[in-house]
């Protein structure tokens, strides 16, 4: 199973250009400034239920989600088929995809290297919350 570890978020604003950047281009944006973009309301809907966790793992990268990622959980928001979830299953996290179909639930993986992980009567399963953003740091 993946470890991760437990983030804080903080209270940050920082200023929104209010026009599409193009790749590659400079441009000059000072005179394109618009309100200051609060990265809580961004990132975060529901701040009671709300905390991160740092990816260690690459079972998700099909998903999106890379090793050193931030995962924004939300405790509020119920498991369903499809969405990506922290779990906790025998006592070890795990951030996968949820599944349930037919009566039967499993957790899959989204890198083909890692198979799904089933979820039977005997192991011991529970759904901390679902992954609503994911952070990527692009430098170290």
């Amino acid at each position: 199973m993946e470890r991760m570890l437990v983030e804080v978020l903080c209270d940050l604003r920082v200023p929104l250009v209010a026009m599409s950047v193009p790749a590659g281009f400079p441009s000059p944006a000072e005179d394109y400034l618009d309100k200051p973009l609060d990265f809580n309301e961004l990132i975060i809907a529901n701040p009671a239920a709300t905390f991160a966790v740092r990816v260690d793992g690459d079972s998700m990268i099909g998903a999106g989600i890379h090793p050193g990622d931030i995962a924004v959980v939300d405790r509020s928001l119920s498991a369903k088929d499809g969405r990506v979830v922290l779990a906790l299953v025998d006592g070890a996290f795990a951030l996968k995809r949820f599944r349930k179909r037919n009566g039967r639930v499993w957790l899959a993986s989204e890198n083909p290297q890692y198979p799904d992980l089933v979820i039977s009567e005997d192991m011991t399963f529970e759904v901390w919350g679902c992954v609503r953003r994911c952070v990527r740091m692009l430098e170290p």
